[in-house]
């Protein structure tokens, strides 16, 4: 990409399309580095139940924004394959708790680490933690305004 097409590009792309843009290249780099197990993006989820202990099918659906029918299939998948347990909810049957196995919790540090390297790779650093704050903070508000 030359200097003006990228000046251009800049210019005249939404703020939105570069956070798209950043999480699409790290989902492709982390993809490229952990080939051998086969996952996607979706491993993410893993991440999340594994931070989340006791976590429901709909927090994931909430923090992600998929639908309820799309993380229903990928949690199945990732219970078959062994790395999450779903348990049903004593406190409301038609929820499951989620939680990771032994073998999905094994695989977080890795998935962390290679996150960490693209991290590092692409310039975030620890200096950056008010803007990486006041994302999330966007990012949570955008949560609430589409709740109703």
């Amino acid at each position: 990409m030359d200097d003006e097409s990228t000046q251009n590009l800049v210019k005249n792309s939404p703020f939105i399309a570069w956070i798209h843009n950043i999480s699409l290249n790290q989902q492709k780099y982390m993809k490229s580095k952990i080939e051998d197990l086969d996952f996607d993006h979706n491993m993410r989820y893993i991440i999340f139940i594994y931070d989340n202990p006791n976590c429901s099918q709909e927090d994931i659906v909430n923090m992600f924004g998929q639908s309820k029918g799309n993380i229903a299939k990928v949690l199945r998948k990732f219970e078959d394959e062994g790395y999450i347990k779903r348990e049903i909810n004593p406190e409301n049957r038609r929820k499951y708790i989620l939680n990771t196995t032994e073998k999905g919790s094994e695989i977080v540090p890795r998935i962390r680490q290679i996150s960490k390297d693209w991290e590092a790779e692409v310039g975030i650093t620890d200096e950056d933690n008010e803007l990486k704050e006041r994302i999330i903070e966007i990012a949570i508000n955008g949560m609430k305004l589409i709740e109703g």
